[in-house]
């Protein structure tokens, strides 16, 4: 195994868990301005309105994006463990 192959392994596991991670961090992102708005306007500064909202709406989230994210994960992983072969034999 060489210096690219680990490189490529690791560029692809990464973008992988950008684009997997991405919806979850921007839902939470958005939820939590929109609190933190509301939280300024009415002058209500309870530190766990913000916390029911995120947690359901990363909840549906999971429910609406999780099979394509399994999928997503599934099909990564199969492709990894279809190149073992070849990258265990490119060292010889």
């Amino acid at each position: 195994m060489d210096q690219d192959t680990v490189i490529g392994l690791s560029t692809q596991a990464l973008a992988l868990t950008l684009k997997l991670a991405l919806p979850l961090l921007a839902v939470g992102l958005i939820i939590g301005l929109v609190v933190s708005v509301f939280q300024a306007v009415t002058q209500i500064q309870e530190q766990t309105l913000s916390f029911i909202p995120k947690v359901l709406a990363l909840a549906a989230v999971l429910m609406i994006g999780g099979p394509w994210m399994l999928s997503e994960l599934l099909t990564y992983t199969q492709e990894l463990w279809l190149t073992i072969p070849d990258v265990a034999g490119s060292g010889n």
